[in-house]
């Protein structure tokens, strides 16, 4: 029984959400009608950390952002992951 519960909590341990270092679009709900595309770099309790961004806005083209994008998940209306 210890054995199978160690097993356990260093699965929890090294488990990763399957879209983190993926590239995503992040749907926003504050402005349906501009999103971030980046990879995610971590996900720490309610934020997203995205690195490589940049702003997709409907009409125009991709606009770079230099550093790292913090986004509430609050903020988030859904994630679309890009590639396989």
């Amino acid at each position: 029984m210890v054995v199978a519960v160690r097993r356990w909590w260093s699965y929890l341990l090294f488990w990763r959400p399957p879209f983190l270092d993926g590239v995503v679009i992040v749907n926003l709900k504050s402005d349906p009608h501009t999103a971030l595309r980046g990879v995610v770099w971590s996900s720490r309790g309610r934020w997203f950390v995205l690195r490589n961004a940049a702003l997709v806005e409907f009409g125009s083209p991709d606009k770079p952002i230099d550093g790292e994008v913090i986004v509430h998940r609050e903020n988030i209306a859904f994630l679309q992951l890009l590639g396989g």
